[in-house]
């Protein structure tokens, strides 16, 4: 075996008799919606050498009949795309349709969220944040600098009240506190952030009465227009309407649509051109 056998790829001797040739390849969905990892995979075959005829912005509502992505460059080239160009878009315009389904079965005042991004590996969480973003959702649970204080901090510090007050002489940012119940009732908890001023309480429970009971408090204390009520806690999409009837402002959507199906993607080899002579025209993926 030679020093560089380390390197071979079987693809530069499959296409080696049509080298001559460069191959125009399009990329489209199966089912109408959302789409969203196109200006990704439009990277991915420009670094392959390739160059892009057409491409959708991300947050594009397309149809089966529209292409998303159209490009051209070598037999090889076109190959090893296709190894990259699906999985750029189909999982992040499934997330995509999923978050903007969720928005739109909320309506109204109520904003949907995902903060679960944060749990996905980092090598795709900018892609997930992003798929979220164009579906009209957010990762985050308040506008500009916050705090977000969840049930490990509560435990940390004994309690909801003793979080706030460690917290105190940190200004600037907007404090979040989860209310769970786990070190002590949701009324107490509830209680405290209330007093102690916390400006966005999220219920992440699951359980309807709790959020009802927090929000009675909040109204009880005459604080309500200044503080934001969220709620959590493995929320289906089809929970959203009934859930949305609340008094809530925000909807924390994490496992149904992170885990929304892929996006089918088609991808096909349309046309065949010659390539044209390096002397001429220079790269070997050339404009029309």
């Amino acid at each position: 075996m030679s020093e560089n056998a380390g390197n071979y790829d079987l693809r530069d001797d499959i296409f080696a008799s049509v080298a001559k040739w460069l191959y125009v390849a399009e990329v489209r969905v199966t089912t109408p919606g959302l789409v969203c990892g196109v200006e990704l995979a439009r990277r991915k075959v420009e670094e392959l050498g390739c160059q892009v005829f057409h491409a959708v912005a991300d947050g594009t509502e397309v149809t089966p009949e529209d292409p998303i992505l159209v490009f051209t460059g070598p037999a090889k080239a076109v190959a090893m795309a296709e190894d990259c160009v699906p999985g750029a878009i189909a999982k992040p315009s499934g997330i995509a349709r999923a978050a903007r389904k969720a928005r739109d079965l909320a309506s109204g005042g109520v904003r949907v969220v995902s903060g679960a991004a944060k749990k996905m590996p980092s090598e795709v969480k900018d892609q997930v944040r992003k798929a979220i973003h164009c579906g009209g959702g957010s990762g985050r649970i308040a506008k500009g600098p916050f705090l977000y204080l969840d049930k490990n901090y509560v435990r940390i510090f004994g309690g909801v009240r003793q979080t706030l007050v460690a917290i105190a002489g940190m200004t600037g940012y907007t404090r979040a506190i989860q209310l769970r119940g786990l070190v002590e009732d949701i009324a107490a908890e509830a209680r405290a952030a209330i007093e102690l001023g916390a400006e966005i309480l999220m219920v992440d429970t699951g359980r309807l009465e709790d959020l009802d009971l927090v929000a009675s408090m909040v109204r009880e204390s005459g604080r309500r227009p200044f503080i934001t009520i969220a709620f959590a806690g493995d929320i289906e999409l089809e929970d959203i309407p009934r859930i949305a009837t609340h008094d809530v402002d925000i909807l924390d959507i994490g496992r149904a649509v992170l885990d929304a199906p892929m996006v089918d993607i088609k991808f096909d080899v349309i046309e065949k051109r010659p390539a044209p002579k390096p002397s001429a025209v220079g790269p070997a993926c050339a404009s029309r």
